[in-house]
């Protein structure tokens, strides 16, 4: 008989894997470079002192971790009385989120590889056109022709 246990990643691993991610969603909400990287360690402390109660068959880790930083992001605007708010539709259930990123999923498989592997260098792990180009041994101008193009593919493959 085998066994197969299924055990959660540390909250050190997960500060590894997310603090990038975490760190760009903060910065497409507010403009301080200073206030986002506070409000991005808020949200790891969170996670750290909230980890125990993570349930992974309520929501994924990923899930789970955006939703901190959502709170985080909303307790910040209304501290601090920004007239920027989270509207309600940054508010995405977990249904919504598991769509939303299974139909990028798909739209990403449909793209050419090199369009997909630029999309991917630049918003998942966060590199630079100018990094992608010296990578992918292509030019800068090429780089974001390809980049622009997939974005558009993007867009008519999500209908948007």
């Amino acid at each position: 008989m085998i066994t197969v246990t299924t055990t959660k990643p540390d909250s050190e691993q997960l500060y590894i894997d997310y603090k990038d991610k975490v760190m760009a969603y903060i910065r497409s909400k507010i403009n301080s470079k200073e206030d986002a990287e506070d409000l991005c360690q808020d949200v790891f402390m969170k996670i750290h002192s909230k980890y125990d109660s993570f349930d992974s068959s309520k929501s994924s880790v990923s899930t789970w971790i955006f939703t901190i930083a959502r709170n985080t992001l909303t307790d910040y605007f209304r501290t601090n009385k920004q007239t920027e708010e989270l509207t309600d539709d940054a508010a995405v259930s977990d249904f919504e989120c598991e769509n939303m990123l299974g139909d990028l999923a798909d739209a990403l498989s449909d793209l050419p590889q090199e369009q997909r592997d630029i999309v991917v260098l630049r918003y998942y792990n966060g590199l630079s056109l100018t990094e992608i180009s010296k990578l992918m041994g292509i030019s800068y101008g090429m780089t974001k022709v390809k980049h622009n193009k997939a974005l558009a593919s993007l867009k008519g493959l999500l209908g948007e």
